[in-house]
C-alpha cells in the first residue's frame, strides 16, 4: 500500500513540473487589473480632467492583482504639466495590491498634473499592464488675512473694537500672498474717505482715514471676494465693524445745574401742553399717536401742569383752563365702573382697545390719572369759586372709581375689566412693581374702599415679594432680582412721598435708593460690553428700543439707555442722576435733545437713536425733578385726607 501512494505522488509532481515548464516556455501570464485611483477622497477619471484636487493629499491606486513592487516603484509617476517629475515616495498596502504615492511636498495650486502608470508595471506573476494616464488639476490657492488691526486693536472677528479714536483711524491688513499694486484698492470698502499704502513686499495694506469720523458710531470695513493675490489665489472676503469713541466737547453752552433742571422741566412740559390733544387736552400716547390719548400718561401730565404753573411756564389761568378742558373730556368719555381705559380717542371719547381683551377699564392707568387729579385738586384754592368747582368735579370723578369692584371679592386688586370679557385677563396687581398707588387710593377711597388684607395678600403677597439679596454689593429689600425696570420707583412715587414711607415690610426710601443704585452700578459695570454705558450714561426702564418696545432692566438688558430712568431717579441718586443729565444734554444733546426735551431712548451698539416721545416717560422727568428740587408734588398729594386715610388703613407710617 505504501508503495502505491508514493507512486501516485510521483505522477502528480511530474504533471506540476510539466505545467511549470510550459509557462516558462512562453504561456500568457495575463494582465494586471486596475480597479481605481484617487487623490485624497477625489477619484480620478481616465476620460476627463478632474478639477479642484487637494494639494496636500496622497495618490492611492488600487489593483486586483498582487504587484511586483520593484516594477511598481519605477512605473507609477507623477508629473506636473505632464513633463516635470514630482518627487514622491511609494508604499504598498493590501498585500501589495494598493500603491500609495506620497509627494515629498504639497503640490502647486491651480496646476495640471498627470498620474502616469506605464507599461513596465508587472504583477507578482509577471502579469503585464497596458499603461494609463490620469490628468487632474489642483484647487486654486487661498489667500488669507494673517493679521488685521484697527488702531492697534485686534480686528479679526469676532472681536469688535470699541472706543476707536474718531480723529485718526488706521486699519492694517496683512495677507498671506502679495497683492497686485495696480489692482487692489477697489476691493476695499470703508464708510469714510481713506488713503491706502501697500508695503511689506505687497502683503500689507494700511488704510488710513482722511477725515474725522462721527462719534459713537459703528463703522464697517470690508474687503470683497474679488480681491486676488498676484499669483491668482482667491480670497474669501473680510468684513467687521468697530465703534468710534465719544466726542467729549459740549454740544450746548454750560449753564448752572439749577438752570439745566429748569430748562429740562420747561422743555419737557411742552409735550403735555403744546402737544396736548386739542379737543381733549389729554396727553397723546406718543408723538406719533394722532388722536390716541393715554389716561395714565395724562395723570403725569396733570402733575406737570402744577409744576408749570408754579414755575411760571404758564399762568395759573392757563393751567386752570387746560384742566377745565381735560375734565370736560374725562366726564364724558368711556368709563367702566368709574375706571377709564388705557387709551381713548381724544376726538370722540371712545375707547381705543389696548389689546383684544383689554377693551374696558384699566385700574392701573386710572390710578395714575387719579394721582394727578388729587395732586391738582390740592393745588387749588377752594376759597375761589371757579377753583372750588374744579375741586368738586375732580372729587366726583375720583369717588366714582369702584376699587372694590376690581377685587372680584378676593384679597387682591385686578388690573382689567372688559364689558365683553369681564375679568378674563385676570392680572393680579402684585408687587413689587408700579401698582402700589392703586392700593393706597383703593384703601383711601371714601366710596369704594378696599381692606388692608387686600394690600397684604394682593400687592405684598403676604411678604413673599421681599428680597434681601445683594446685587453689586447693594442690598435690595424687596422685589425682583436686580430690581427690575426703574419705572417701579417712579410712577407711584410721583405723588407718594417715599422719604418717610414705611410699613411692616419695607422702608420705601431705602428700597428706591437701592433699586436705583443697582441699576446705575449695572450700567457702570456693563457686563455685556455695550457701547456707551458708563457711570454717567445709565438708566434701564421700559421704553422704545431698536426692535420695538421692552421693559429694560439688568435682567433684560438690550443695550438701551432711556433718559427718564436716570433723570427720574434724581431724588434717590442725586449725584449719579445729575451726572447723567449733564451727559445726556451736553455730550449727547445733538442727538438726544429735541422739541419736547430728551428723546425716549438710544442704543449706541445698534446705532439706534429714538426720535419718539412717550407720555409715560416724559411725565416722570418733570415731576421727579420737581420733587428733588422742592418736594412740591409729594407735599400736595400727601396732604390729601383720602391719601393719608389710605396709608393709615394699610399700616404705613409717613
Amino acid at each position: 500500500m505504501r508503495n502505491r501512494i508514493s507512486g501516485a505522488w510521483f505522477v502528480i509532481l511530474l504533471l506540476l513540473a510539466g505545467s511549470c515548464d510550459r509557462n516558462d516556455q512562453g504561456g500568457d501570464p495575463g494582465l494586471v487589473q486596475l480597479v481605481r485611483a484617487r487623490i485624497g477622497t477625489e477619484y480620478l477619471d481616465l476620460n476627463r480632467v478632474v478639477p479642484d484636487i487637494a494639494v496636500d493629499k496622497n495618490a492611492v491606486i488600487e489593483f486586483s492583482n498582487v504587484l511586483d513592487t520593484a516594477s511598481a516603484r519605477k512605473s507609477i509617476l507623477l508629473k506636473k504639466g505632464g513633463i516635470t517629475a514630482v518627487s514622491a515616495s511609494v508604499s504598498f498596502m493590501d498585500d501589495n495590491r494598493t500603491v500609495v504615492l506620497q509627494p515629498s511636498g504639497n503640490l502647486d495650486h491651480f496646476a495640471e498634473y498627470t498620474l502616469e502608470i506605464t507599461t513596465s508595471l508587472r504583477g507578482a506573476n509577471r502579469e503585464t499592464f497596458p499603461g494609463v494616464s490620469y490628468i487632474f488639476k489642483t484647487v486654486n490657492g487661498k489667500m488669507v488675512i494673517t493679521s488685521v488691526t484697527v488702531n492697534g486693536q485686534n480686528f479679526m472677528p469676532p472681536a469688535t473694537p470699541m472706543q476707536i479714536s474718531r480723529t485718526d483711524v488706521y486699519v492694517i491688513v496683512d495677507f498671506s500672498e502679495p497683492l497686485d499694486p495696480a489692482d487692489y484698492q477697489g476691493y476695499f470698502f470703508f464708510q469714510a474717505p481713506v488713503q491706502y499704502v501697500l508695503s511689506e513686499s505687497n502683503r500689507r495694506v494700511t488704510v488710513t482715514t482722511t477725515a474725522v469720523l462721527d462719534y459713537y458710531k459703528k463703522y464697517s470695513f470690508t474687503v470683497t471676494t474679488g480681491l486676488k493675490g498676484v499669483n491668482g489665489y482667491t480670497f474669501d472676503g473680510f468684513s467687521n465693524s468697530f465703534y468710534t469713541d465719544l466726542d467729549p466737547d459740549p454740544k450746548f453752552p454750560i449753564i448752572s445745574d439749577d438752570d439745566l433742571l429748569e430748562m429740562v422741566q420747561c422743555q419737557t412740559f411742552k409735550y403735555f401742553y403744546d402737544f396736548a390733544h386739542p379737543s381733549a387736552g389729554l396727553a397723546r400716547e406718543r408723538n406719533t399717536s394722532g388722536d390716541v390719548v393715554t389716561t395714565g400718561g395724562s395723570g403725569f401730565g396733570i402733575m406737570a401742569l402744577v409744576v408749570a404753573m408754579e414755575r411760571g411756564f404758564i399762568t395759573r389761568a392757563e393751567g386752570l383752563a387746560h384742566m377745565d378742558k381735560m375734565l370736560d373730556f374725562l366726564e364724558t368719555c368711556d368709563r367702566y365702573h368709574g375706571v377709564w381705559p388705557h387709551w381713548l380717542n381724544g376726538s370722540t371719547g371712545r375707547i381705543v382697545p389696548f389689546s383684544e381683551k383689554d377693551n374696558g377699564g384699566d385700574l392701573v392707568e386710572s390710578s395714575f390719572l387719579i394721582q394727578g387729579l388729587i395732586t391738582f385738586r390740592q393745588y387749588l384754592d377752594p376759597g375761589i369759586a371757579a377753583e372750588q368747582q374744579l375741586v368738586e368735579r375732580i372729587n366726583a370723578l375720583w369717588q366714582a372709581v369702584e376699587y372694590d369692584f376690581f377685587t372680584q371679592g378676593q384679597n387682591a386688586l385686578y388690573w382689567h375689566w372688559s364689558p365683553d370679557y369681564g375679568f378674563q385677563m385676570n392680572m393680579v396687581l402684585r408687587g413689587y412693581n408700579e401698582t402700589l398707588i392703586c392700593y393706597v387710593l383703593g384703601a383711601g377711597s371714601p366710596t369704594h374702599t378696599i381692606s388692608r388684607d387686600t394690600y397684604r395678600y394682593g400687592y405684598m403677597n403676604d411678604g413673599a415679594i421681599l428680597n434681601g439679596n445683594s446685587y453689586y454689593g447693594i442690598t435690595l429689600p424687596m422685589g425682583w432680582a436686580y430690581g427690575g425696570p426703574l419705572f417701579f420707583t417712579h410712577y407711584s412715587f410721583l405723588g407718594l412721598d417715599p422719604r418717610k414711607l414705611e410699613d411692616s415690610y419695607v422702608n420705601y426710601l431705602e428700597q428706591n435708593i437701592a433699586h436705583s443704585l443697582i441699576n446705575w452700578k449695572h450700567c457702570e459695570t456693563n457686563p455685556f460690553s455695550y457701547v456707551g454705558y458708563s457711570n454717567e450714561c445709565w438708566g434701564l426702564t421700559a421704553s422704545d428700543n431698536h426692535e420695538g418696545y421692552s421693559a429694560h432692566s439688568p435682567t433684560n438688558d438690550l443695550g438701551v439707555i432711556t433718559p427718564t430712568a436716570a433723570i427720574s431717579s434724581l431724588p434717590y441718586t442725586p449725584e449719579q442722576s445729575l451726572d447723567a443729565i449733564r451727559h445726556f444734554y451736553y455730550i449727547l444733546g445733538d442727538r438726544l435733545w429735541g422739541e419736547y426735551g430728551f428723546y425716549d431712548a438710544f442704543n449706541v451698539t445698534e446705532g439706534w437713536w429714538a426720535t419718539s416721545y412717550l407720555a409715560i416717560d416724559q411725565g416722570p422727568i418733570i415731576c421727579m425733578i420737581e420733587n428733588y428740587r422742592t418736594g412740591l408734588l409729594w407735599d400736595l398729594f400727601m396732604s390729601a385726607p383720602e391719601v393719608r386715610a389710605g396709608l393709615d388703613k394699610l399700616g404705613f407710617t409717613y
